[in-house]
């Protein structure tokens, strides 16, 4: 595995796959009396979010602390960031500060990988979201998921069909996604709008709908996207109504849905826009078990890259 997590390219489907075996038989040691292995005792894990974020930066600390590592959360607002400081000088004073690796999540896209080629920090790069380029552990999380929830898949995603529904063009989920799943080999279905469907999307050997009631009965996995209106500068649908009555998930659309197959959400949620309460509630629901997993997900890639040899090694699956 690389010094570095930035992007799902930086994974071969081995590794992939051995980072989800990790999780796994972290999965058990969490679940024993002792929760913390002293792996990373020693080491320094700094959270350099310059995005509010809730799920993901409190998922990494508790990884790291898992782990016996230090943690240092450092947020942009209230910091000498807000003060006018570049991200070589934020990157300089956490080296100064013996930092072993640094989770950052950054409004731009390409800032991660700035950060692990500048030479300005020597330690670790995880990359926890930058701008609409990617967000690698929150797929790893995904795909995990999904495995416990399809044993039959354990080796190969060949066969499954996951759908993922929402505003595509925005979404950094939607990205490392697409990349892992046809790593592993998911068919892998974009649904949304024609307005928030990436320009080049046919060019990432995925089918392409703009209907969600056509391809639903198909799906395995539905994965609802936030529609992320922060990062929207013009009108990409006519109303929030007439996009939840054509893309939103809702016990209607439940009903429909394959036996067996699951709801998925990264979170937040917009309930009642892209996924109605009944849904994001429902029995076949796992948007609480993503949230759990995110931690042992993290634990994983966290003891790959810092805790010297692997846990397990993935193979050459």
């Amino acid at each position: 595995m690389n010094q570095h997590l930035l992007s799902i390219d930086d994974l071969s489907r081995a590794e992939a796959f051995g980072i989800l075996d990790t999780a796994e038989e972290l999965s058990k040691i969490s679940d024993g009396a002792s929760k913390k292995l002293p792996t990373l005792r020693g080491l320094t894990v700094v959270n350099l979010f310059f995005e509010d974020s809730t799920r993901t930066r409190i998922s990494f600390e508790s990884a790291a602390k898992r782990l016996s590592a230090d943690v240092i959360n450092f947020s942009a607002k209230g910091s000498s960031v807000s003060k006018g400081e570049s991200l070589k000088d934020t990157a300089q004073t956490l080296q100064a500060m013996g930092a072993d690796a640094v989770i950052i999540r950054h409004p731009s896209s390409g800032a991660a990988q700035r950060l692990a080629d500048s030479g300005w920090i020597s330690a670790a790069v995880i990359n926890a979201g930058d701008g609409t380029h990617e967000h690698p552990t929150q797929a790893l999380l995904d795909a995990y998921t999904m495995r416990q929830n399809f044993p039959a898949y354990r080796d190969s995603f060949e066969g499954l069909t996951v759908g993922i529904v929402g505003d595509i063009l925005h979404s950094r989920v939607a990205r490392s996604n697409v990349l892992l799943l046809k790593k592993l080999g998911a068919h892998v279905i974009l649904i949304s709008p024609p307005t928030l469907s990436p320009v080049g999307a046919k060019l990432w050997d995925v089918e392409i709908s703009y209907s969600l009631d056509q391809v639903l009965p198909r799906l395995d996995v539905v994965m609802a996207l936030r529609i992320q209106s922060e990062r929207m500068i013009n009108s990409y649908f006519p109303t929030a109504r007439e996009y939840s009555h054509q893309y939103g998930v809702n016990a209607s659309r439940l009903s429909k849905m394959k036996p067996g197959a699951i709801v998925m959400h990264p979170g937040p949620m917009n309930r009642g826009l892209e996924i109605a309460a009944d849904a994001a509630d429902a029995l076949n629901s796992v948007v609480l078990q993503q949230v759990a997993n995110g931690v042992l997900t993290r634990m994983a890639v966290l003891y790959q890259l810092l805790g010297g040899a692997p846990l397990v090694q993935g193979g050459t699956k």
